[in-house]
């Protein structure tokens, strides 16, 4: 079966989906490192109705599902998983670019792996002080679609300050070295070919495309169902950067309705939880979630969080 059923969507935990279609593989289990973390939201599900399928294809790499929602507005599946909603999307694309861009001075060089479509290339245009945004997306198809169905978010697309490279991120940056201001990787779980995208050789990959004062953001999973998975991220990067820190807002439309974000700079005495930069008004205009007292209040955790992460 498939998410779609008499006008619904149901988002099944993928290795949950294998159990119903009948398969015993554990190819859908997150992993980091060739660690299996468990699945992605086992034991439960999120439905939308649908009003119209709008785009369903498969890319060379994925299943692409675009629906017009009767309260969400278009939605964006890849997978079988939600990946945005014009009604929520602001929150974490606002979230996983600005942590980063208003924790360092002066970004100017910014590239964003992962991301197709086009929400976090929107925010961080937003910052003037950006000079040049590079972004890796290997779906060409995901682009295509959020340029029809997603106008809000793809937006980005055609700004002259954008170098578009579709392909392998993760290959991309083994040819650029201390380049970088702000890295941010907005990928997917990591069930199979996002796996490499939570290990520990991609953040020294990372770090090294970083300039000195460089600072990353990464899709960093939910307290709720990852902790393990994020506590493992937290140890290894503690390893890799001097400053390595985790903070967490809320997302309507994930899995038990909170997304964290992994933060880590290269400076030693850069503190990511404080901004480095207030948002002036004219930007502040522009955004719906983000604000200076949320950056803070982010990075504040409950205990049995610390605990966790600090093992």
């Amino acid at each position: 079966m498939d998410g779609l059923h008499k006008g619904w969507f149901t988002e099944f935990s993928p290795d949950d989906l294998e159990k119903i279609n009948g398969s015993d593989s554990d190819s859908k289990q997150l992993k980091s490192d060739g660690q299996e973390m468990g699945g992605a939201w086992p034991g439960q599900a999120f439905s939308l109705q649908v009003k119209k399928t709008l785009f369903h294809e498969k890319s060379k790499y994925q299943d692409v599902l675009v629906f017009e929602s009767t309260t969400y507005g278009n939605v964006l599946v890849l997978d079988g998983i939600i990946q945005a909603t014009e009604r929520d999307e602001f929150s974490y694309q606002e979230m996983l670019a600005h942590l980063p861009l208003f924790a360092h001075p002066n970004p100017k060089r910014v590239l964003i792996i992962g991301g197709g479509d086009g929400g976090i290339l929107r925010e961080v245009l937003k910052h003037e002080q950006v000079e040049k945004v590079t972004m890796c997306e290997i779906d060409e198809m995901v682009i295509e679609v959020a340029k029809k169905y997603l106008p809000g978010m793809s937006c980005g697309f055609n700004d002259p300050k954008l170098d578009l490279y579709c392909g392998d991120g993760f290959e991309f940056l083994k040819n650029h070295k201390n380049e970088f201001d702000v890295i941010i990787t907005d990928s997917s779980d990591p069930v199979g070919p996002a796996e490499s995208l939570f290990g520990q050789s991609y953040y020294e990959l990372l770090r090294d495309a970083l300039n000195d004062d460089g600072i990353l953001s990464s899709q960093g999973e939910s307290v709720w169902l990852h902790l393990n998975l994020i506590a493992h991220l937290i140890k290894f990067n503690r390893q890799i950067f001097p400053t390595v820190n985790y903070g967490q807002s809320i997302v309507s439309t994930y899995p038990s309705g909170s997304m964290g974000y992994l933060i880590c700079a290269k400076n030693a005495n850069r503190d990511v939880t404080v901004p480095s930069r207030e948002v002036s008004p004219s930007i502040q205009s522009q955004l719906r979630f983000y604000n200076s007292e949320v950056h803070r209040a982010a990075f504040v955790l409950p205990q049995f969080v610390k605990n966790a992460l600090n093992q």
